[in-house]
């Protein structure tokens, strides 16, 4: 039996289709992911809190779900769309099925969906809010959903640091000898962070986004890292703070994704929502250092506005762009020359891959050993 089920963009676009894993209604913000692999590692990234997905792959499910790839304990999406569901899965390593996990963690899906004609609706006019709707709902008039919609939060301006982050401190313990202890504050960070930090030789504190910043830099700890995450980044005055308090103490500071929009707002930048923003595991990044391309995985819709074309004063030293993306020139990167701090707006972590830009994470090892 299937539940029939429609998505209702804010403009009132709409599209009809079948509904899977849970039932009822979700509101979120409608953004596109062009990854061709990888589902598992996106409906588990935090940063995709209050955000409806939707796959431009035309096949998603066939993998089924496990426990070893997710970045974290629950599905964030706030729902799912998909032009095909497979109908089982097909991969030795499947212990569910996606509808089955998306079911367990109350989120809604719905497929047959023409996923191209809704990603160049929303390329050409934007992310907007969205929801979906299964069931007895799905029948209700335009006007009423739309009306349902447009009553749902929008993505400017939320602060949602506070539903991701960790409750209590935790330790991922370095692998083999203990070279660096590294604080990681907790904006909506990935499980495969500090797993490739612990790679490397460092014990690393996964700490909650309230931690001070006397507890940051009292000395306990060689680095300091700030993760990725979901919201406006205008809103994160705190993280900010505490930014600033490391900038000033001159610990070596790492930022990644959210972690690069704090950094930028530290040093005194701006930030702005981007029109569609970038979300996909195959975005090209140049590093304007080397001259090198990198294949990236990508998930924002904020932007650090930083001139491209020359270093910014700031209190901490100069701030220059180090990393840029070839498709819209979007800044992927922030490099302090004088302070020991540096943060890229993509995920070198990426579980699904590409892996071009693991390396990060050895520029991190170098700056705590005394490099700049």
């Amino acid at each position: 039996m299937t539940t029939p089920a429609v998505l209702v963009l804010e403009d009132g676009r709409l599209f009809r289709g079948t509904g899977f894993g849970a039932e009822g209604a979700t509101f979120g913000e409608a953004v596109f992911c062009t990854a061709m692999t990888g589902y598992q590692e996106t409906l588990s990234d935090p940063s995709y809190h209050r955000q409806v997905v939707v796959m431009t792959a035309p096949h998603i499910g066939n993998t089924g779900m496990n426990d070893e790839d997710l970045e974290s304990s629950r599905i964030w999406v706030a729902g799912f769309v998909v032009r095909e569901l497979s109908p089982r899965p097909s991969n030795w390593r499947s212990q569910r099925t996606l509808s089955d996990d998306l079911a367990h963690f109350g989120v809604i899906g719905i497929s047959g969906v023409d996923t191209r004609a809704l990603t160049r609706h929303l390329r050409e006019r934007g992310v907007m809010r969205v929801g979906i709707f299964t069931g007895d709902r799905s029948r209700e008039s335009l006007d009423t959903l739309v009306s349902a919609v447009t009553s749902s939060p929008g993505m400017e301006g939320a602060d949602l640091t506070a539903e991701v982050t960790t409750p209590a401190t935790y330790v991922v313990p370095a692998v083999g000898e203990r070279r660096f202890r590294v604080a990681a504050v907790d904006l909506g960070i990935k499980a495969m962070t500090p797993r490739l930090m612990a790679e490397r030789g460092i014990e690393v504190h996964v700490v909650p986004a309230g931690i001070s910043a006397g507890d940051l830099t009292s000395g306990e700890f060689d680095g300091v890292f700030l993760s990725n995450g979901p919201g406006d980044p205008a809103t994160a005055d705190s993280s900010v703070l505490l930014a600033q308090s490391v900038l000033a103490a001159d610990v070596p500071l790492f930022g990644i994704c959210f972690g690069n929009q704090i950094l930028g707002r530290a040093a005194g930048l701006g930030t702005y929502k981007l029109r569609y923003g970038h979300r996909g595991i195959n975005q090209p990044v140049q590093d304007r250092a080397t001259g090198k391309v990198e294949v990236t995985a990508h998930n924002h819709g904020f932007a650090v506005a930083a001139p491209l074309e020359r270093a910014v004063d700031t209190p901490y030293g100069p701030l220059e762009v180090s990393h840029v993306c070839l498709n819209d020139d979007v800044v992927e990167g922030l490099r302090f020359t004088d302070a020991r701090a540096f943060s890229v707006q993509y995920h070198p972590e990426a579980a699904a891959g590409p892996h071009d830009s693991a390396y990060l994470f050895d520029r991190f090892v170098d700056l705590m050993g005394g490099g700049r």
